[in-house]
């Protein structure tokens, strides 16, 4: 008998395939499914669809993106977490570079394609010494490519507009993991930190060898850290 429904929820240019390893590992005792992020506009929204189609009780886990949809979902349903999972996120705005760095993707993604994009991004996804590794770099590109321009997009607008979360923090008493990628530079440890020390009831782990996408970067320890807080009591 499985023990319960985990959600997660994927990364700005990421599908399902960011969180294979994991499925793999936690399906036979989780009844796991994958957020849509593809249709809206608002942070908000991927929470509010997420939440229409999530059973009463759920665990929750959102890396980059996702991260904040989780946030999102924790100050509209509190009630209805049993677990949260915060992976290679932060709790602040974007700042005024950001979204400016932001809309220029946006426009060499309709200019030039998402082969573009992800050339542009790679180097800050995957940590340096992932960078060479092609299997990796064809699983980004194939998630970017499926996701598509337009898409892309709303995500980014979606990110844009989101919220400034650090002030819930101390009102979300969900038990909480933590996870971030040692060589993380988009979301890095500090960010992390402050996200665990803001939750009344977190903890931090890092993740050696990793960067942006540490569950597809280093699977194996992102797993045995997800398994082991689930298995808590």
């Amino acid at each position: 008998m499985k023990s319960g429904t985990l959600i997660f929820v994927p990364g700005l240019l990421c599908t399902g395939e960011l969180f294979a390893p994991q499925v793999d590992a936690l399906n036979g005792r989780y009844d796991v499914r994958i957020a849509d992020t593809l249709s809206d506009t608002t942070i908000d929204a991927m929470a509010d669809r997420l939440l229409a189609s999530a059973p009463p009780r759920f665990a929750l886990g959102g890396l980059s993106m996702g991260g904040y949809v989780a946030l999102s979902v924790a100050r509209k349903a509190l009630d209805r977490l049993e677990k949260l999972i915060l992976m290679d996120t932060s709790a602040r705005p974007d700042t005024e570079e950001q979204t400016a760095n932001r809309r220029r993707l946006v426009e060499l993604a309709q200019r030039s394609g998402m082969a573009a994009v992800t050339q542009v991004l790679l180097e800050r996804l995957l940590a340096s010494h992932h960078q060479a590794d092609e299997r990796l770099r064809a699983l980004v590109d194939g998630m970017a490519e499926e996701i598509g321009v337009e898409a892309f997009l709303l995500q980014q607008e979606a990110i844009i507009g989101r919220i400034d979360s650090r002030a819930i923090l101390s009102q979300i008493p969900t038990r909480t993991l933590v996870i971030v990628g040692e060589a993380d530079v988009l979301t890095p440890v500090a960010l992390a930190r402050e996200i665990a020390d803001g939750l009344p009831d977190a903890r931090l782990a890092t993740i050696p060898n990793a960067g942006h996408l540490v569950t597809i970067e280093e699977p194996e320890a992102a797993t045995r850290e997800i398994e082991a807080f689930l298995a808590e009591d």
